[in-house]
């Protein structure tokens, strides 16, 4: 099994070509061809050059059709081209994207025109003419529509509806579905991953769960309603999680299981419905818990800060109770319930009596528990091939003193290895305890940097070996440390770009003929999401959340998981060689930029396992139902108008939120550090006219604030916002926080980041009353 892992851009996709070089080239002497071009508006034409005559020969023309938003329609009104079989002569090819290494909708030559219909906002159009019979080319015309068509996007989510199996499943299929799609997509009534949607369902029950108001009171609410429906339905005064229907099941704020007794999180009418029906907990797993009972003693565990020091901590005290209770300074270390623990400042293990560090209970709990003495600590380090995991000695235990691990890491020479630590907790000294990685076979190889306590990090080797050291001092240890690893193609052989909107995973066709493998057998986790093969490259290009692509939450990163699979030869009975599977992930970063543009003026003087960012996107609306977007170019305002602002992810995504962190003004688009005005800084209000509508609970941000103008420089203002984008479903991450001021982060980050710009904006002048010649200063 292999894997692919590379560095994922954002700012620009890295597009892969997707087109066959003709076999003819322009002479050097040719006229340069003028066509093409960007096109911004929400509706327009394309035609080839000289339409309705005879285009040139040896044309090459891009359109890049970008509205940003809706979906595009493209319908070809005439069509006349040199005719072929294959369209290898003069030909018209559409793709679905910002640029012709995006999926290919379809290709037409002669005289059969079509119609098309993107995935997204974007879509290229792209006309090429050989050295011979020219003919008359094409006019199409497009726009941007609300509704989309499943015709070329079978398996696809197309604008607001879908053309994927799964669409009959969450009721929101196209309406052009059956026609295009119905038999050539899974019967199976859906994905394991599909769940009932209240998108187009408000109102009504979707079998497992409901999408009407009633569901908050009932406690089977789709896991979509309150995107969706939470506004258009009526909600009951005193609806709370019930547990009526809902016996066994945890509500979110509460629970229906027998163990919320133990917990101390029932439902408010877990009595009436559900204590004769669930049994006490038997279970060994159960754990007392701190949630709602900071403070308490909760029978074989602690919630008060004095847990701390009698070593009685319930194992959920840090998330719930450590900043709301106070500390003992009394209290001290305790071997009850810690027996071959290491407490921090003594020791419950039998080792502490040859260490002499026993905490001062030792032979009153766990003396004959274990009698033998342990000399030597436990041994670290090694050699490990291929995928795996490392941890410091007895994580997530504390590790032990004057520990010096070294573990030299290796995959197949045509391979390299990929590092990256999902836990650590070190003593809070860099010089003292940390982890070393050096790009090679030993610690004489190249230095590729220290990772201390609280710096987690990613590592890629530039050959087939990484060594990683591990060395702490003689004081203060820690629960120390867990990462991963994983083998990976080299760089030249495979590659992932990837966004929040789009996969693109590039494999050369040489590798996969070195092992024997057809490149047109190729597909992903999705079967019916197949490649364009060129004469050097396979290339797959498929929106992120298609194609059976999986998503996990992980440490504040969101991992997006898909495989190339292929069932290699069917020669009979038996193979001899391995069916083709190569992992594909990508690791997106919680964090993104956004930037925005206005102009003020007046009369008087005066911003295979990939890392990324997620796509955001920002723009103004001319009012607070943040219905209408401002189109305008410039947008003018006045001085002390209400600007309406909305950050969201150019995909949308409904198991995503996002958090405003900062949003910082300035005369400059280069320059966010110098000459900066805060509007919002670590989620509180930086100036008085600042008004947050939604901010960490919806997949978009929406705030308002007063226009103004710099003092001493141009009218142009420019507005930066990073936004953080965490798990909907968790109400502990960043997202959930409100405004701290005790945080100062940097707006910048170490990893690449978007920037969008809109604008510019003007401040209009001012109207001047009848029968006046000058209008009165401010």
């Amino acid at each position: 099994m292999w894997s692919l892992v590379v560095l994922c851009s954002v700012i620009a996709l890295h597009g892969v070509q997707g087109d066959e070089r003709f076999l003819t080239t322009p002479p050097a002497e040719s006229a340069v061809i003028d066509c093409g071009g960007f096109l911004y508006s929400s509706n327009g034409t394309i035609k080839s050059p000289n339409y309705p005559n005879n285009y040139p020969n040896y044309a090459d023309c891009t359109w890049y059709i970008r509205p940003g938003y809706n979906i595009v329609r493209l319908e070809f009104l005439s069509l006349q081209l040199e005719s072929h079989e294959h369209c290898g002569f003069d030909a018209v090819k559409v793709y679905d994207g910002s640029n012709t290494g995006q999926r290919l909708l379809g290709m037409l030559c002669g005289s059969n025109t079509s119609t098309f219909y993107s995935t997204g906002p974007f879509m290229t159009v792209r006309f090429r003419s050989d050295s011979i019979v020219p003919d008359r080319g094409f006019l199409a015309e497009y726009k941007t529509v609300t509704g989309g068509s499943c015709r070329y996007n079978c398996g696809y989510t197309v604008g607001n509806c879908s053309c994927s199996s799964s669409c009959k499943y969450r009721g929101n299929c196209c309406p052009d579905y059956k026609v295009y799609c119905s038999s050539s997509t899974p019967t199976t009534v859906s994905p394991i991953t599909a769940r009932p949607s209240c998108r187009y369902n408000c109102g009504s029950y979707m079998g497992s769960c409901s999408c009407s108001s009633s569901c908050q009171y009932y406690g089977n609410c789709c896991h979509d309603y309150y995107s969706y429906c939470s506004q258009t339905t009526g909600v009951p005064p005193t609806a709370r999680p019930s547990c009526r229907y809902n016996c066994g099941s945890y509500m979110g704020s509460c629970s229906c299981s027998s163990s919320c007794r133990y917990n101390g999180n029932c439902c408010h009418d877990y009595y009436s419905y559900c204590s004769q029906t669930t049994g006490v907990p038997h279970t060994p797993t159960a754990r007392p818990s701190c949630r709602y009972n900071c403070g308490s003693y909760m029978g074989s565990c602690s919630c008060s800060s004095s847990c701390r020091y009698n070593g009685n901590c319930c194992h959920d005290y840090y998330s719930y109770c450590s900043e709301t209770t106070g500390v003992t300074p009394t209290a001290r270390p305790s071997c009850r319930y810690n027996c071959g623990s290491y407490m921090g400042s003594c020791s419950c293990s039998s080792s502490c009596r040859y260490n002499g560090n026993c905490c001062h209970d030792y032979y009153s709990y766990c003396y004959g528990w274990n009698t033998t003495p342990t000399p030597t600590e436990k041994p670290c380090g090694g050699s490990l091939f291929g995928s795996g995991s490392l941890t410091s000695p007895y994580h997530p235990s504390y590790y032990h003193d004057n520990a010096n691990c070294v573990w030299q890491l290796r995959a197949l020479s045509q391979e390299r290895l990929y590092l990256t630590f999902t836990y650590l907790q070190l003593e809070n000294c860099c010089e003292c305890d940390y982890i070393a990685v050096y790009d090679g076979p030993s610690l004489n190889s190249r230095y590729l940097g220290k990772v201390c306590n609280d710096s987690l990090k990613t590592f890629h080797s530039s050959s087939n070996y990484l060594t990683v050291l591990f060395r702490t001092d003689g004081s203060v240890v820690g629960r120390g440390f867990r990462a991963e690893f994983r083998n990976s193609l080299a760089p030249h052989l495979g590659r992932v770009d990837c966004s929040s909107d789009n996969m693109n995973i590039v494999i050369q066709r040489s590798y996969l003929n070195s092992l024997g493998y057809n490149s047109y057998s190729l597909y992903l986790n999705d079967p019916h999401c197949r490649p364009q093969v060129t004469s050097y490259q396979v290339v797959f290009n498929f929106p992120i959340n298609t194609c059976g692509t999986t998503q996990e939450f992980d440490n504040d990163r969101i991992t997006y998981t898909n495989a190339v699979r292929t069932d290699g030869p069917d020669l009979g009975e038996i193979t001899r060689q391995s069916h083709f599977k190569l992992n594909v992930s990508c690791i997106m970063e919680q964090d993104s930029v956004s930037q925005i543009i206005y102009r003020t003026e007046h009369n008087d003087n005066s911003s295979v396992i990939g890392t990324g960012r997620f796509n955001t996107t920002m723009a103004f609306y001319t009012s607070s139902n943040f219905y209408y977007k401002v189109t305008e170019v410039p947008y003018q305002v006045q001085l002390n108008q209400y600007l309406y602002v909305q950050v969201d992810l150019r995909r949308s995504n409904s198991t995503l939120v996002l958090y405003l962190d900062t949003c910082v003004a300035s005369p400059s688009p280069h320059d966010f550090q110098t000459r900066t005005y805060d509007l919002i800084r670590n989620g509180c209000h930086g100036d008085n006219t600042v008004y947050t509508y939604l901010s960490g609970s919806h997949p978009y941000a929406r705030f308002r604030f007063n226009a103004f103008k710099f003092l001493r420089a141009t009218e142009f203002v420019y507005i930066q916002c990073k936004v953080l984008i965490c798990p909907a479903s968790d109400y502990n991450s960043p997202c959930r926080h409100k405004c701290n001021r005790r945080v100062a982060r940097d707006l910048g980050s170490d990893h690449d980041s978007q920037t969008v710009v809109l604008g510019p904006i003007t401040l209009k002048e001012p109207e001047k009353k009848e029968g006046t010649h000058q209008e009165a200063e401010a």
